[in-house]
């Protein structure tokens, strides 16, 4: 028996399909037809149903120097269900694409394969299709998931309203420290490529970089307590961007609290290294993944003491979003999330930069 790399050309499109899929099994009552034939097809009743897709691009969106392949399959699956748990729906069904280019081996796209199957079977989501196709450089992906809602239960970003309470899930700050980690290391790694890094003080926020969770059970508590958010988003671009969506939609403005911000204290002390204030990590570092939600003031003995969930702030009628420093100072919150076409010249800027330094 060889050990030599499968190639991908060898089993075609559909032979590779076949090969991913054959152990795919389906479980919601609402998948009529998963993958096998044209299109899926679905049924929902009485539901809503909601859908949302995502691209992730090697090299913009991931970094295969330090990024798992099982892992990259895991979040491409996870950021899709987020999307519809920030609606206050059910992730349901996924739909993945994935484009290599002729240095996968077989054995890669089936490590890849592995971590959406994983994400799909911990979430209750069937994988329901997808393309594959060639590459001329990296990988794209592209998943696609949809999902349900009873009518008139769907959470939106515009239904806030004044003295309304600002609700935050987990803590912030950890999965933007964790690729500041991973970043460091592999720079390290191409001035000197016998560096082996120690990664076990920084394993929680390397995680939650590399294998984010989505916060279903958040819509499932919230079910269980009767509590109708009135406005709701993921944490996917930063704290300050989510909430300037909320405000932007709904019309009105927010205040949050410096104090009130959830942060680990693993967070703290990987910010320390970076000579960087975790409070910045948490407004702006994006890819968390977490909720944040409005609720009426009605609803706040229901949550003042569950753990998990900190009130860091209210919506006010005058316009504008703004922090309240411990030091009694109003700063106005920027949109400075991650931005895809910045974040990737920065990103080739550094590349240059270390190869420079390790050619000299």
């Amino acid at each position: 028996m060889s050990d030599k790399p499968k190639k991908i050309g060898d089993l075609g499109e559909f032979g590779l399909i076949r090969y991913l899929t054959d152990d795919i099994k389906i479980t919601r009552p609402t998948t009529v037809k998963g993958i096998g034939d044209d299109a899926a097809v679905l049924d929902y009743a009485d539901r809503q149903v909601l859908v949302s897709s995502d691209m992730l691009v090697e090299g913009v969106h991931f970094d295969l120097t330090y990024m798992p392949l099982k892992h990259l399959g895991y979040k491409a699956a996870v950021v899709n269900f987020s999307d519809i748990y920030a609606m206050n729906g059910t992730a349901e069904q996924l739909v993945i694409d994935l484009a290599v280019s002729n240095r996968f081996t077989l054995e890669a796209v089936d490590e890849f394969y592995t971590g959406v199957k994983l994400a799909a079977e911990r979430y209750g989501v069937d994988i329901v299709g997808g393309d594959t196709t060639s590459s001329v450089r990296g990988m794209i992906i592209s998943g696609t998931a949809v999902g349900g809602v009873e009518k008139g239960k769907a959470v939106y970003r515009d239904g806030a309203k004044p003295n309304e309470l600002i609700v935050v899930t987990g803590d912030l700050g950890a999965a933007y420290l964790g690729l500041q980690i991973l970043r460091r290391e592999k720079e390290v790694f191409m001035v000197n490529p016998q560096h082996q890094p120690d990664l076990t003080p920084y394993t929680y926020i390397v995680e939650r970089q590399l294998k984010p969770e989505a916060r279903k059970d958040v819509v499932e508590w919230l079910k269980k307590y009767d509590i109708h958010p009135t406005a709701m988003i993921d944490i996917s671009d930063g704290l300050s961007s989510e909430i300037i969506h909320i405000c932007e939609a709904s019309g009105y403005g927010a205040q949050i609290y410096e104090d009130k911000i959830p942060i680990a204290l693993e967070t703290e002390e990987a910010a320390k290294e970076f000579n960087l204030n975790p409070l910045i990590a948490a407004l702006n570092g994006g890819e968390d993944y977490e909720l944040l939600f409005t609720i009426k003031q009605s609803d706040y003995d229901k949550i003042k003491d569950v753990p998990g969930f900190s009130i860091i702030g209210h919506i006010t009628e005058d316009k504008g979003a703004f922090l309240i420093t411990n030091a009694g100072e109003k700063l106005e919150l920027k949109a400075q999330g991650w931005n895809a076409f910045l974040d990737r010249r920065r990103e080739e800027e550094k590349n240059k930069e270390a190869k420079n330094k390790k050619e000299k």
